[in-house]
């Protein structure tokens, strides 16, 4: 298998990591996508990760509590995510580095991007928490802005649906699934890729993003090595 990314970033839901669960973490299912992410990067890829924490917290959804302070605690959600996909990727034989927007200097490095870089270049899977380091900014907004730092070449965002679509394929079984879409595209019909102000990022900065489901984890290989699967917007 040859792969047709050189560096790739991944977006991971927190959701994804609790499995059928719901909330937590299923440790099983990190360490299946773990091994995914292990023969990408035995393939030569360099693999950066960024990750959700809505397995243990969605705040900003509560609206009773004070919406900074609900996104901090989101984002210190996404550390605890962050530590046990290096700890998966550890236990299979992967370097694994996490570095985090806020600092926390006792359990991961602080963003530092030439550090990532230098990390990436080395083979070391960098795990990036704590989303922008800002509130009111979601992990999607945080892999955009992460994917154009370190000059990824396509996000990856790995989802509970195979692709992008008109409407809600769950609520309406006539829904259509886009093979390819533009950035503008996106935006302007408000389909749910990313937020918007992550697809701005994506569009301005001229960075591809690609949907698939993973349920199957395979997905995360079979993007990597230039299969056709979920869509692609570019």
């Amino acid at each position: 298998m040859k792969p047709v990314y050189k560096r790739v970033l991944l977006k991971l839901s927190g959701e994804v990591l609790a499995g059928e669960k719901g909330v937590g973490i299923d440790f099983d299912k990190v360490l299946s996508v773990c091994e995914r992410v292990k023969t990408c990067v035995e393939m030569g890829v360099q693999v950066a990760i960024v990750v959700g924490g809505g397995n243990f917290w969605r705040g900003r959804s509560s609206g009773k509590m004070d919406r900074t302070r609900a996104d901090h605690m989101g984002m210190l959600a996404t550390s605890i995510n962050s530590l046990a996909l290096a700890d998966a990727l550890e236990q299979l034989g992967v370097t694994a580095r996490v570095q985090t927007a806020i600092e926390m200097r006792a359990i991961a490095e602080p963003y530092i991007r030439s550090k990532a870089v230098r990390h990436l270049e080395k083979g070391r899977v960098v795990i990036f928490g704590c989303g922008t380091g800002n509130p009111f900014f979601s992990t999607d907004t945080a892999a955009a802005l992460r994917a154009a730092e370190i000059g990824a070449d396509v996000i990856f965002k790995a989802t509970n649906v195979d692709g992008v679509y008109d409407s809600d394929p769950k609520l309406n079984p006539d829904a259509k699934k886009y093979d390819t879409l533009s950035h503008i595209e996106v935006l302007q019909q408000g389909l749910h890729v990313m937020d918007s102000t992550a697809a701005s990022l994506c569009m301005d900065n001229n960075i591809e993003i690609l949907v698939f489901n993973l349920e199957n984890p395979d997905n995360i290989v079979a993007a990597m090595t230039g299969e056709t699967i979920g869509t692609i917007v570019k």
